[in-house]
């Protein structure tokens, strides 16, 4: 194959790993953590949100956010980003990466630092602009999905690309956990200095004025790593695979990638002009020829996104609930709000320490050994396990000797989803289209994510609510529970093991065999079935 590969793409290909792959798991990895932090930060400031914004005089418990308003404040992030995967997806493939990467962060620092910034002082003034910046800010996350894959996994040699574009993913890990850990300090910072008393001592000092500018920083500072890394992002080189394959540049694409890999390549007009001939016959993006080629793998890696997503999505939401329901976090009314967030925050890193980061890096460690499929098939398969095995005795679980169990079950599943499919979804979908199209269907797959992601994320606040409709959260109507819904993620799970086999294995091939780009004979068929 290497014959017909062009030498620039082949000296990637073979490239020892170095210096220039490390910085650019840093440079990518960088938007992740920013992405992870604005994402999750909003679940921890929620519970204020409500204390400050909705308090009822008179009522035994805090404030809370109305159902339809927690559902925009928490989902409108996810339209952003969803919308932001298609579009960038589609321009980065049109404008080339380098040029639409530097957009998606400028996007995310300024729509990080204005959403902390409120116009007017009424619940719906407040809402209505922390909606709009949080839709925004999603946009350009979501640009950062198919360009930090597509870059990373066009920069990386064959060897040992799984681990490089599994790494910068890996980086939501260490943004989920700053999240935490700043708001535990920023927490207990206000409250030491401004405390207060318990909810149900005083309903109305319990909500210190100075609470306000807690949720405002924790927001805000999700600006600071990604304006860290916009000068280097601006300094980088645009791939050679853009640059040869699609741009047709082979001069720019040789020197360019010389410089990176500080060797000698020499500059292939001809070979390059002869792809540009064969392309000039080639398919376009959901034409027959595609369909037949890459239809069912456009298919296997959206759908396996979709529902990893919904079962991802809906624990890391109704997270707070848990801890509630088993009692890590006492009941709202016996603390001031403050407090609050603090003990919100310590959970979740707790949960991030013990089980969402370890499995973020398991699959760096192990996804070119056992490859791509091996691990989302066992990842899934140990998702519907613990869910059932959470689900099915579930009374047993909320009795207070079972906590304990109940929390390493419950984080086994995090586990599993991190060491299993919420890596390998990202990495796909960047390995297995061809060049022209790859950043396009990176978006997409990356898409029906975070329409997975919403239907988790707002379908299970609904159907979580207890049957009984005097024991529901304030709002909102009867739902079928959580042991039923954990039921209906298990089922979820057991899915994405069967749309798995539809997604083909990479692990150890070169960008252009995986997608039959070095000829243009039906060589994609020769892998379509190959696992």
């Amino acid at each position: 194959m290497a014959g017909d590969q062009l030498h620039v793409l082949n000296a990637l290909d073979v490239a020892k790993t170095q210096w220039y792959h490390f910085t650019a798991i840093i440079i990518a990895g960088m938007g992740f953590f920013t992405d992870a932090y604005d994402l999750f930060c909003i679940s921890l400031v929620t519970k204020l949100l409500g204390r400050i914004y909705y308090h009822v005089d008179g009522a035994e418990k805090p404030g809370n956010l109305p159902p339809n308003v927690s559902a925009a404040v928490n989902g409108v992030a996810f339209v952003g980003t969803l919308t932001g995967q298609l579009f960038f997806g589609w321009l980065g493939d049109k404008l080339g990466r380098k040029k639409v990467y530097g957009m998606t962060l400028a996007v995310m620092v300024v729509c990080s630092v204005a959403s902390g910034l409120s116009f007017g002082s009424t619940p719906k003034g407040v809402m209505s602009s922390l909606c709009f910046f949080r839709f925004w800010l999603g946009f350009g996350i979501g640009g950062d999905y198919p360009l930090s894959a597509t870059i990373m996994s066009e920069y990386a040699n064959k060897k040992t690309r799984g681990a490089f574009i599994a790494a910068v993913f890996a980086m939501q890990g260490f943004g989920i956990l700053t999240g935490g850990i700043f708001a535990i300090i920023v927490s207990a910072v206000f409250d030491a200095e401004f405390p207060a008393p318990a909810y149900k001592v005083d309903a109305l000092a319990s909500t210190v004025p100075q609470a306000d500018y807690v949720w405002r920083i924790i927001l805000m500072v999700g600006a600071v790593p990604a304006g860290m890394t916009y000068y280097s992002r601006s300094k980088m080189p645009e791939t050679a695979r853009y640059t040869a394959l699609v741009a047709k540049d082979a001069e720019l694409a040789a020197s360019n990638m010389s410089k990176v890999l500080q060797v000698e390549i020499e500059a292939e007009h001809d070979r390059v002009e002869e792809i540009a001939r064969d392309r000039s016959k080639s398919f376009g993006l959901f034409s027959k020829e595609f369909m037949k080629r890459h239809g069912l793998h456009l298919l296997g890696t959206s759908s396996t996104w979709f529902l990893l997503d919904i079962a991802f999505y809906s624990q890391n939401l109704f997270q707070k609930d848990i801890f509630s329901a088993i009692g890590w976090i006492p009941p709202a009314q016996t603390m001031n709000a403050i407090r609050e967030v603090f003990m919100i925050a310590r959970a979740q890193t707790l949960i991030a320490l013990c089980s969402t980061v370890p499995g973020y890096w398991f699959t760096v460690a192990f996804i070119d050994i056992m490859g791509r499929f091996a691990i989302q098939m066992m990842g899934f398969f140990f998702m519907t396990v613990f869910m059932f095995a959470l689900a099915i005795p579930y009374d047993h679980w909320t009795h207070k000797e079972n906590r304990i169990g109940f929390v390493v079950m419950y984080s086994l599943t995090f586990f599993f989803a991190n060491f299993g499919p919420n890596a390998t979804t990202f990495v796909v979908p960047a390995e297995i289209f061809p060049a022209r199209f790859r950043s396009t269907c990176h978006g997409i797959s990356a898409a029906s994510g975070k329409l997975g992601a919403m239907v988790g994320a707002f379908g299970f606040l609904y159907l979580a609510q207890s049957p009984d409709k005097n024991k529901t959260e304030h709002g909102y109507p009867p739902g079928i529970g959580v042991k039923n819904s954990l039921i209906v993620l298990g089922v979820v799970n057991l899915l994405g093991m069967v749309f798995t086999l539809l997604v083909p294995e990479s692990k150890g091939r070169s960008l252009e065999e995986m997608c039959g780009e070095n000829d243009d004979n039906d060589e994609g068929s020769s892998f379509r079935n190959n696992h």
